[in-house]
């Protein structure tokens, strides 16, 4: 006997700007993000797609329009990484990758804390004896043409560990979108693996300091240090998306035939733990037990024309590496 439907599952958001579909279930993430302001609703965020009905897979979170990445993102090799005299092991988590990927929240059911017409409050609780054992909280909130959005993580595991967290948007193309994202070096990778092997000054196609189209090339790269500001325009449609995070990196991956790109904010590189200097010279924090950290982010959305409105209390992010005993 088959199980509800994700979509009966879904927790909705909304005022007279956005509307929001979340999805605690599946990774906690979101499945559609959408603004109102227009005779239709324009999509921000590649909407969830359903897999086919008979197909008997497994729910897919890249299916989603936007998931957490706790409790650290992208990839980490070598089967797992020593940090003070712990020694963590992680096995592949996705189908097709060689690599575990995103952490674990993306992959779990998360609980609702909380729910009201603009605000909802997710939980997680992870215990992994020879990994991370901690509790996540995640917050979705719209204020006026803004979706904002907290994520905190507690170490209640028995040995400090570095922590990293980030978002991972599907942003929608539509007919084209120009990207400004200011930061002046980037992680490459070799082109075989996403595994970064060289930081360097960031190439005039992928410079992004002043806004540009997406180049034409598969990018899946991070790049920093970066402002903790962007922005996406949609020129075409008239759209403009304002990215604030109080982090300084972002992955942007630009697929293949797709209708989407991911502009990743986050507060390390791929593989932050084997790089050299290690994941505290890269972004991550230890948290020693019930140690906590916090990232927040704000998406605000106008039509291209109007002038840009302030940021509202609480996204004026601070320290990109706050941390809380």
């Amino acid at each position: 006997m088959q199980g509800p439907r994700i979509e009966e599952q879904a927790c909705w958001l909304e005022n007279k700007h956005l509307r929001v579909q979340v999805l605690p279930a599946q990774g906690g993430g979101l499945g559609s993000f959408e603004w109102l302001a227009r005779d239709a609703a324009f999509s921000l965020l590649r909407p969830y797609r359903a897999a086919p009905a008979n197909d008997g897979a497994a729910f897919d979170p890249n299916r989603l329009a936007c998931y957490p990445l706790v409790p650290w993102s992208n990839r980490i090799s070598g089967g797992g990484f020593d940090f003070a005299g712990t020694s963590v092991a992680l096995s592949p988590n996705c189908p097709g990758e060689p690599y575990p990927i995103h952490g674990s929240g993306w992959r779990r059911s998360w609980a609702v804390q909380s729910h009201g017409g603009e605000q909802i409050q997710l939980r997680l609780d992870e215990r992994a004896p020879d990994g991370y054992s901690y509790r996540a909280m995640l917050t979705y909130a719209l204020r006026g043409n803004a979706l904002e959005i907290g994520l905190s993580i507690s170490n209640t595991g028995d040995a400090a560990l570095p922590f990293g967290l980030g978002l991972h948007p599907f942003i929608a193309l539509h007919d084209g979108v120009s990207l400004h994202a200011p930061a002046a070096r980037v992680w490459q990778n070799d082109g075989r693996s996403p595994l970064p092997s060289a930081n360097v000054p960031v190439p005039a196609d992928w410079d992004f300091r002043q806004p540009q189209v997406l180049p034409r090339e598969v990018l899946n790269h991070c790049f920093l240090p970066w402002s903790g500001e962007a922005s996406v325009n949609w020129p075409r449609q008239g759209m403009r998306m304002q990215i604030l995070a109080n982090v300084d990196a972002f992955l942007l991956y630009t697929p293949d035939d797709a209708d989407f790109f991911c502009f990743e904010p986050v507060d390390h590189p791929i593989d932050a733990v084997h790089l050299p200097g290690g994941p505290l010279a890269h972004g991550m924090t230890a948290l020693a037990p019930g140690e906590h950290l916090c990232r927040h982010f704000s998406f605000r959305v106008e039509d291209a024309g109007a002038a840009a409105a302030p940021p509202s209390p609480g996204t004026a992010f601070g320290d990109p590496h706050e941390s809380t005993p």
